[in-house]
């Protein structure tokens, strides 16, 4: 038998995992690594929730390994030198992996697909944790597509994805000691402080626990869920995001089980149908990062270039502590900074606020969540703030602009959402609770608010701010 590397990066798991079946198919001992790069990806290395999740998420793969007798091998380091490095060290005969469809990850594939095969090792690449081959899929003028809707309606007129496979059931592992460093070498975990105990209240970080909460998601919530998941304050969204990004459930997991849900109890479609296109907008996002790797960078929309934004890290600090008075956004901001995970239509109020009325630039909302986002993915991640900021593909109009304080009231009709998040205005009654700076003083003494001293007044004028931002697009719009 000869032996062989898979290679474990955004596939963390050993169900549906191609490479692995492939190599055990074939009848390789197996080597299991994972590489941990620190520096060559350069601003885009792990954030920190990212890596909090990543040290949870190798040692549930390490345990899951140990019950077929192997281990998890860590390494750090350049992946390129790292992984030849091993491949000699154990004298591979092949190196398998899951395709990364980040722009610098392709760089590494290849380098290390010509120095492999210069000497005689084998490079299997098999596709990555998406749905749908991004270079696959063209217009009619056969250019990459840059509007969602028939995107998706090309996608799915494909072929569906293969159907999920299970873990090998017995793996020949490599046996010997192999040098591999412990876990907590890596030192993914924060210290000094540790500020990770809200993620550790919140998330079970297994592939088991991904599982859990699809079905849990499916049982309970699919069919409400075209209403559901725009209520923050409700648990109406799969919260798969980090699953999914991670690997630890592949995107064909999910589009198989939501199919077969519907087939066994599904009459009104309408909310896995959505639920799906969900997906979908996480396949465009990745379809956008191949065909424009700068996505993360520049603007997609070239007049975008010259936008008067405008710098200010008073407005920036406000925000990112959520404390802007306005109660939607500051809700969302410490749900972020202490579960590592935010609604998705309060993502949308706080971005359109910093973008928008604060005129402050797309590229410092991404990096913010880049660190604070346990499913920070650089795909969705860069799609979405541009998409919000009006300069990315098939992006919301830069008019249009979030007013936080109706979207509050719509979406948090109740003021549950802000009562949680923001406790010193529990007691502010729902008619007031999303507007404290308008409501009377008598309603505010009562509720113990104090404006300017307890909760923040207003970063901003909304009027002069979204007029500001209206003639800053008109400016950019005239000069392009």
């Amino acid at each position: 038998m000869n032996n062989a590397i898979v290679w474990f990066r955004q596939d963390l798991r050993l169900n549906d995992h191609r490479a692995l079946n492939r190599a055990v198919e074939e009848g390789y001992r197996i080597v299991a690594c994972y590489v941990l790069d620190d520096k060559s990806p350069g601003e885009w290395a792990l954030g920190g929730a990212s890596r909090w999740w990543l040290h949870h998420a190798l040692a549930d793969l390490d345990k899951n390994l140990q019950k077929h007798g192997g281990q998890l091998i860590l390494r750090r380091g350049d992946f390129v030198e790292e992984l030849e490095g091993l491949v000699h060290e154990v004298e591979a005969k092949a190196l398998f992996f899951s395709r990364n469809y980040e722009p610098y990850m392709h760089d590494v594939e290849q380098r290390l697909h010509d120095r492999l095969e210069d000497d005689g090792i084998e490079v299997k690449r098999f596709a990555g944790n998406i749905l749908f081959d991004p270079a696959t899929l063209r217009n009619k003028t056969n250019q990459p597509y840059k509007v969602f809707t028939p995107f998706w309606k090309s996608c799915l007129q494909q072929p569906p994805p293969p159907p999920p496979l299970k873990a090998p059931r017995q793996v020949d592992f490599v046996g010997g000691d192999v040098a591999s460093l412990a876990l907590p070498d890596l030192k993914l975990l924060p210290e000094n402080p540790d500020w990770s105990g809200g993620l550790q209240d919140n998330w079970s970080v297994t592939e088991d626990a991904a599982h859990a909460s699809l079905q849990e998601f499916l049982d309970d919530a699919v069919a409400a869920y075209r209403k559901e998941r725009d209520i923050p304050g409700n648990k109406g969204t799969s919260r798969l995001s980090p699953y999914l990004h991670f690997g630890q459930i592949s995107a064909a997991q999910v589009w198989h089980a939501t199919q077969q849900h519907l087939t066994v109890h599904g009459k009104d479609t309408r909310g896995a149908e959505t639920f799906l296109s969900e997906l979908g907008w996480r396949e465009f996002s990745y379809h956008l990062l191949q065909h424009f790797p700068k996505l993360q960078e520049q603007p997609f929309r070239a007049n975008f270039a010259n936008f008067p934004w405008r710098k200010n890290s008073r407005n920036l600090r406000a925000w990112q502590r959520g404390q802007t008075g306005f109660p939607v956004v500051d809700a969302g901001m410490r749900e972020l900074w202490h579960t590592g995970w935010m609604h998705n239509r309060v993502r949308m109020i706080v971005a359109s606020l910093l973008v928008k009325e604060l005129l402050i630039p797309w590229q410092q909302g991404e990096a913010w969540f880049w660190d604070t986002l346990v499913d920070a993915d650089l795909a969705s991640n860069s799609a979405s703030w541009q998409w919000v900021a009006g300069c990315g593909a098939d992006a919301a109009p830069y008019f249009r602009i979030f007013n936080p304080i109706l979207q509050g009231e719509k979406f948090d009709a109740q003021g549950d959402y802000v009562r949680r998040w923001v406790p010193e205005l529990k007691k502010m009654p729902k008619k007031w609770i999303h507007r404290p700076a308008d409501a009377p003083a008598d309603v505010l003494a009562d509720a113990d608010v104090k404006l300017g001293k307890s909760y923040p007044r207003p970063i901003i004028d909304r009027k002069v701010a979204r007029q500001r931002a209206l003639d800053a697009f008109q400016k950019t719009r005239n000069s392009s």
